[in-house]
């Protein structure tokens, strides 16, 4: 409710910023401080209810100039509408609160039956649309430099055009790209736009195409980029390399309708490209183009120095792309990360950005925000961040994964402790980059990630563990009361909660992997409810429910260099024991496969579990029911997320 008393109280705060003079007296700050902003209002005001901010930039501006002095919180309240930002916001230490107190930016009414829905966008309106000359039922609209790898319209994702089956002919990989008996390559238009798509078990990548030529037999080459095409070939192998899954970015695969291409072949005069959906009105519909690739960041100057104590809630960040996949080392890829040359011919692992990233961070809560319609990961906290919550938010329609936070790839240490991802509701991530976890845990202590549903993922739902063997830093990792179900929806060789490498040196500083509900994903060859693979150590997986995946339990035990599954233990769990028909039982629960690939597991301890035996028992068990019910986020958080 608008108040006289509360315009009073903001209207002093800020002139004490606005009229204070070198050496005067400072003033002291009234009990609360509260800003203002909205897209009607104008940053050459005051900050107040009735005369707010026009930016979340502006407001920042003022934020800085009150916290060295702050003996309550700051709130800056942003009303309802979308807040297009031209560049990203970016907190620094000087934005930090102060003396105990916290700086929050939110929706106003946040909590409120009247929270007004704010939007910070990272994109821009697609406007002049006309119909296209030479191509019957395809619109276009002049962007000038716009560069982007996403498109929405009227609040939808469109895909980029796209052939819908691999290269024609029979490809077979050279030095360079392929040759194919095919003629069909020869006529797509601008091939250097060409993405070929790449998909396996448990990874999806991309490269770029150089060129398209006839040889002197009479077959098509196509060159390939470098250094994308050496990498994959590392990294996949060239029989692999034979196996494509889709070629995309052409105008020539235009047409599906909702479709779009990017034409860049005359400079800083770029064309967009678009198919519309039936009942489209192309004068009429909203088109946005995410500009920006980082929409917020928080980055600390060190572990000494953060960027803390600050809130974000009630927002949702949107429309943001990631165009690194653009260069020429493409997107070779495994899990949420990408390759580039490293030193000496080596390659090296790069994580996928978070739209909306941390560094050197403590004591941030992310709590009741959307994050959606981006381009690279939700949001990241990495580089010595702790002490940080990200909790009750929606994360969905994002091209990687929703969570990543740790010691992410190339950092090789780092001190993260103590965050928090709870009652989030993960869904339809990975959209682009198919590998992605919906949360990735990579060597942290006394990490806390319960009550969160993640669910309708290509991959991974919950991935605990560093992507290489980062010894000494995990410990004390706890994943509570998580519901997990149709995780691996397109790659196979993933799970349900995803856990390897050292745990911590013991049991009681290992993983803790409880009360969680993983079901419903029985999909491909391969994957695992409860997945411990290559040198997970020192698990405890107790009273959790695991039901209908390709198998419940297992991993893959890499005994070459010295690097097993030892040391968990199994304690009153529900599950089917589901083993695949092509691998053989062992005498104990599980599915372990053999040698040459794995080995056998070591010092495996399984205590009063509780085989699930058609017809489906769980719901007639106590326990088990209960186990299944209160997984996921708890009733205080399922109506704001909206899940029944």
């Amino acid at each position: 409710m608008r108040t006289a008393r509360g315009s009073a109280v903001a209207a002093l705060a800020m002139a004490a910023v606005l009229t204070s003079t070198a050496g005067a007296p400072a003033p002291h700050l009234p009990p609360t401080t509260r800003l203002y902003v909205a897209p009607w209002g104008d940053d050459h005001g005051p900050g107040t209810l009735d005369h707010p901010f026009a930016t979340p930039a502006r407001a920042q501006r003022a934020v800085r100039a009150l916290a060295p002095r702050m003996t309550s919180d700051i709130t800056v309240d942003l009303r309802g509408g979308t807040y297009r930002l031209t560049a990203p916001l970016r907190l620094t230490p000087a934005d930090s609160g102060r003396h105990g107190h916290r700086v929050v930016y939110q929706a106003y009414g946040y909590g409120t039956a009247h929270q007004e829905p704010v939007t910070l966008s990272g994109g821009r309106p697609v406007t002049g649309w006309r119909p296209d000359p030479g191509r019957p039922g395809v619109w276009r609209a002049d962007v000038g430099t716009l560069e982007t790898r996403q498109l929405y319209v009227d609040g939808r994702r469109a895909p980029r055009a796209a052939r819908g089956a691999p290269l024609p002919g029979k490809p077979k990989p050279t030095a360079t790209g392929y040759t194919t008996t095919s003629r069909i390559p020869l006529a797509w238009r601008h091939p250097a736009d060409l993405e070929v798509v790449y998909r396996y078990d448990y990874v999806e990548g991309r490269c770029g195409v150089a060129a398209i030529s006839r040889t002197a037999a009479g077959r098509t080459a196509i060159t390939m980029d470098q250094p994308c095409w050496r990498m994959a070939r590392a990294l996949y192998g060239a029989d692999a390399l034979t196996r494509t899954h889709d070629v995309e970015n052409a105008p020539d695969f235009l047409g599906r309708a909702g479709s779009w291409y990017l034409d860049r072949s005359r400079s800083a005069h770029h064309t967009l490209l678009y198919r519309p959906r039936a009942g489209e009105d192309m004068t009429r519909t909203e088109v946005t183009a995410p500009t920006l690739q980082t929409l917020l960041s928080g980055t600390g100057d060190s572990a000494a120095r953060p960027v803390h104590d600050l809130t974000l809630r009630g927002l949702t960040f949107a429309h943001a792309t990631w165009l690194a996949p653009n260069e020429r080392a493409g997107f070779a890829a495994a899990w949420s990360m990408y390759m580039r040359p490293g030193k000496g011919g080596d390659i090296t692992a790069l994580t996928v950005p978070g739209n909306v990233t941390f560094r050197h961070a403590e004591h941030i809560t992310l709590s009741g925000n959307r994050f959606t319609h981006l381009g690279g990961q939700g949001v990241d906290f990495a580089a010595d961040s702790s002490h940080n919550t990200v909790s009750g938010n929606v994360f969905t329609d994002i091209s990687d994964g929703a969570v990543a936070l740790g010691v992410l790839p190339p950092a090789t240490r780092g001190t993260n402790t103590g965050n928090r991802v709870t009652d989030n509701w993960i869904h339809h991530i990975g959209v682009e980059y198919r590998s992605a976890s919906g949360i990735w845990n990579s060597a942290t202590e006394d990490t806390l990630i319960a009550h969160n549903q993640v669910d309708h993922v290509p991959y991974t739902g919950i991935l605990s563990g560093p992507s290489e063997d980062l010894r000494g830093l995990t410990r004390r990792n706890r994943i509570l009361g998580n519901r997990v179900f149709a995780t691996n929806r397109l790659l196979a060789d993933g799970g349900g909660i995803y856990l390897r490498g050292e745990q911590g040196p013991s049991y009681a500083a290992g993983a803790l992997v409880a009360r969680n509900a993983v079901t419903d994903s029985a999909r491909g060859i391969w994957n695992v409810g409860i997945y411990t693979d290559d040198s997970s150590n020192r698990i405890t997986v107790r009273d959790n429910v695991v039901h209908d995946y390709v198998a419940s339990i297992g991993g893959c035990s890499e005994n070459w260099g010295d690097r097993p599954v030892q040391n968990i233990r199994y304690l009153g769990n529900y599950w089917d024991n589901k083993v695949p028909t092509w691998l053989p039982r062992r005498p104990y629960p599980g599915a372990w496969p053999p040698a040459p690939d794995c080995g056998d597991p070591r010092h495996l301890h399984f205590t009063h579990n509780t085989l699930l035996t058609p017809p489906h028992p769980c719901a007639s068990l106590p326990t088990c029911a209960t186990i299944t019910a209160q997984a996921g986020p708890r009733p205080p958080y399922r109506r704001t997320l909206g899940l029944r």
